[in-house]
């Protein structure tokens, strides 16, 4: 493992075991003890550093994805600011422990986002960097540690997503099939 993402690794355990210490994890923070409804963004009206771009919000589908995952993280980039363009990076699904289950891209109707190619998509990562005190600074490191830990793994993600839809004739058709939901996805065995 090289020596950013043994950092990226040391980063996400210590948020983890900070929370710990509280009797929380990272996804009782996030929801910090709301109501949860499928579909509906936490927190409401997402999160957005506007020095790296970096945007996320969590939510959760009924039925779930799979017996473990409760939702997911969708982590963007907006490289011109909060009125920019936005570019979807990564989904981190977790369990209902807030444990780290999967990673994802999604086809570009689910988030309906600004549409990036593979390589430029890819060149976006390293700017997702959530340096805010709320609604929690250690939600905010731990989402940016892991796409950290994790980037080699998502950028691969990323080319599979676009390899899927070059299936397809027609690529804004392809992008707004909406029998295509999910175009990559990896299972983070603990």
């Amino acid at each position: 493992m090289n020596e950013d993402r043994e950092r990226a690794a040391l980063e996400v355990a210590y948020c983890e075991r900070l929370l710990a210490k509280s009797g929380e994890n990272v996804l009782r923070e996030t929801l910090r003890d709301a109501p949860v409804s499928a579909w509906s963004h936490y927190p409401a009206g997402d999160v957005f550093d506007p020095d790296s771009g970096g945007q996320w919000y969590y939510h959760c589908h009924l039925p779930a994805a799979d017996d473990i995952e409760h939702g997911h993280y969708h982590c963007f980039i907006r490289p011109d600011g909060a009125q920019g363009p936005v570019h979807h990076l990564v989904a981190i699904g977790v369990d209902a422990y807030g444990k780290l289950h999967r990673l994802f891209t999604v086809n570009q109707w689910v988030v309906g986002d600004n549409w990036l190619d593979a390589e430029p998509t890819i060149a976006l990562l390293p700017r997702f960097d959530m340096e805010l005190a709320k609604p929690s600074y250690l939600v905010n490191r731990w989402l940016t540690a892991t796409i950290r830990q994790y980037q080699p793994e998502i950028e691969q993600l990323i080319r599979e997503r676009d390899a899927v839809l070059s299936r397809y004739d027609e690529q804004d058709a392809a992008r707004n099939d909406r029998t295509l939901e999910v175009t990559s996805s990896l299972v983070i065995d603990h």
